[in-house]
């Protein structure tokens, strides 16, 4: 072999050698390894347990806050319908064009809850165009904004972000105005998403539609038996405007306790998911450190064994 083939050998081949001499191996961890898992694992539980309980202790206030919204919305299903849930919902009853509002949090750590709001949204935008209809989305919440844009995004007409939870009648009464200035008026109905509260560990996707007080296409009108001292259109205006309101706050108040509830759920599934990982670190842990001690008993008796010989 000459020279000239020997380094054209050489070049050749360097790149295996390469890869070969800089390809890591993997051992088996040590016990240090193992024990500084066992504490960051601890420190995590730690956390989780704290999350769980303040948002045990912030949920009774939501619920208290649900209690008292529920006697102010429930007047608005006297003209109305009551909220639909929207599992296996079919939408056939919402008109040509509808503007969605899905509520959603800022805040993650708190389950699927999210998810399931966006999920909703997307088959119900979904199921609309396939029916031949119009819709468009104004989201409240910043997990629901990044989530939805990957699926509905070109539908996303607006989004409201730091919404604080769980919201007072005078955010929802400035968001009522956002959405009329976003056209809510020039829309069919507006069709809210959100959370309902059951219990502690039940909550359910709903959906509730707000329809313009306006005169019906046949000609009929908006609550004839009602006398209005004033013009009557410009009452319907603002009473429209107050539903809006109203339906908006009772959809936080029941958002935020879901919110809570579906937290609390998911920090206590996390402390649990952090004992059984330390419990399973511990015993590795006393295996290594079992396996070592015993190996320097051996090493030992060998080493007695052989000065006696």
């Amino acid at each position: 072999m000459t020279m000239a083939t020997l380094r054209t050998f050489v070049r050749r081949a360097s790149p295996r050698v390469m890869a070969v001499a800089t390809q890591q191996t993997r051992g088996m961890a040590t016990e240090k390894q193992i024990f500084n898992q066992i504490q960051s694992t601890k420190n995590i539980k730690k956390i989780t347990s704290s999350m769980k309980m303040v948002s045990a202790a912030k949920l009774k206030g939501d619920e208290q806050r649900l209690a008292a919204a529920i006697p102010f919305n429930n007047w608005s299903y006297e003209i109305y319908s009551e909220p639909t849930l929207i599992e296996d919902a079919t939408f056939e009853e919402l008109p040509q064009k509808v503007l969605v509002v899905p509520f959603t949090s800022d805040k993650g750590l708190c389950g699927g809850i999210n998810s399931f709001i966006s999920r909703g949204t997307r088959d119900m935008v979904n199921k609309l165009k396939a029916q031949g209809k119009e819709a468009d989305i104004v989201i409240i919440g910043d997990k629901g904004r990044s989530q939805m844009r990957r699926t509905v995004g070109e539908h996303v007409v607006r989004s409201a972000t730091e919404v604080e939870s769980p919201g007072t009648y005078a955010l929802a009464s400035a968001l009522s105005t956002e959405l009329i200035a976003a056209g809510a008026e020039d829309y069919d109905a507006v069709v809210m998403i959100y959370n309902s509260f059951v219990n502690a560990a039940v909550y359910n996707q709903m959906y509730k539609v707000v329809t313009p007080l306006k005169p019906s296409e046949d000609g009929s009108e908006i609550l004839p038996t009602y006398d209005f001292d004033s013009d009557k259109a410009e009452s319907m205006t603002d009473l429209y405007e107050f539903v809006l309101s109203t339906q908006l706050f009772h959809c936080f108040m029941d958002g935020a306790a879901s919110e809570q509830s579906a937290r609390m759920t998911a920090m206590e599934n996390a402390s649990n998911n952090a004992n059984e990982m330390i419990d399973s670190l511990t015993l590795r842990y006393n295996r290594a450190r079992q396996a070592r001690i015993t190996t320097e008993l051996i090493e030992i008796i060998s080493g007695a064994s052989a000065i006696e010989e």
